[in-house]
């Protein structure tokens, strides 16, 4: 097994409960820990024996374009797209931080994170 950790994923996305946050947006911070079999990738050395980063990114930004109310909604997404198209897969813990939050005071960040 191993573990593969893409950090720091950056976005502009419009999530949120309160209207001005789906009209106006705000920047999105996302870190993923996936767990898979990558044994195979460590004897061959060929990227179709391992899971594809840019293809697991892909996912992750699609995902992120999908406006939802709740940070708990897009992570479940993020988790239920990864388990579906990589079938390598055996855990996925992701990630959502919401930079600089409506909530009236200075804040730097709210975060999410679900693990399945």
């Amino acid at each position: 097994m191993a573990i593969i950790q893409i950090e720091g994923m950056e976005f502009y996305a419009f999530h949120g409960h309160f209207e001005v946050e789906k009209i106006a947006g705000n920047r999105f911070l996302v870190n993923l820990t996936i767990e898979a079999d990558c044994s195979k990738a460590g004897q061959t050395d060929r990227l179709e024996d391992t899971l594809d980063y840019q293809k697991a990114y892909l996912a992750v930004k699609e995902e992120m374009a999908v406006p939802s109310d709740l940070l708990e909604h897009v992570a479940q997404r993020i988790i239920n797209r990864l388990k579906n198209e990589f079938p390598e897969v055996w855990k996925v813990k992701v990630k959502v931080s919401k930079m600089n939050p409506p909530m009236g005071g200075q804040i730097e960040k709210v975060s999410v994170t679900m693990e399945e």
